[in-house]
This record gives C-alpha cells, sequence and structure tokens, in this order.
C-alpha cells in the first residue's frame, strides 16, 4: 500500500504528512470556517481537542501554511 506525503521547497514532510501534525488537511479548512463564521478560538479548540494556541497560530499563519512543493508517494506496512 502506498500513501502521498507532502513536501516544501526543502523537501521537509508539511501538512497532515508531518509526523507531529494535530489535524488533517481537512480539518484546518474547516477551522479557517468556523474561524470566518465568527467561532471563538477556545470553541473552535474545544471542537478539534487541541489547544487555543494551536488555533490561533493555524489562524494567523505561523502553523500549517506552507505551500506544497511536490508530493511523493511512500510504502507503508499494514
Amino acid at each position: 500500500m502506498k500513501k502521498p506525503l507532502s513536501i516544501n521547497e526543502l523537501g521537509r514532510r508539511i501538512g497532515e504528512s508531518h509526523p507531529g501534525a494535530k489535524l488533517t488537511d481537512a480539518e484546518v479548512e474547516l477551522v479557517h470556517e468556523l474561524l470566518e463564521g465568527g467561532m471563538s478560538f477556545a470553541k473552535v479548540a474545544e471542537k478539534f481537542n487541541v489547544s487555543k494556541s494551536c488555533i490561533q497560530k493555524i489562524a494567523d499563519g505561523s502553523r500549517r501554511a506552507q505551500r506544497v512543493s511536490r508530493t511523493v508517494w511512500v510504502s507503508v506496512r499494514t
């Protein structure tokens, strides 16, 4: 079985491909939508079971704001 990994221009894993990612890429999109809809940082953080600072960093672009340079496929053991 193979799965895709998102890589930045430096060759590092980003987004949900990063081993420290707490949210999927789809969840990050939903975070942005909820914040744009007026939901507070605290309520969004509670919804996704992450810290308020995690949501604040996603919102201000200091976390999860890199562009995918390329996608590589890797084999995974099942």
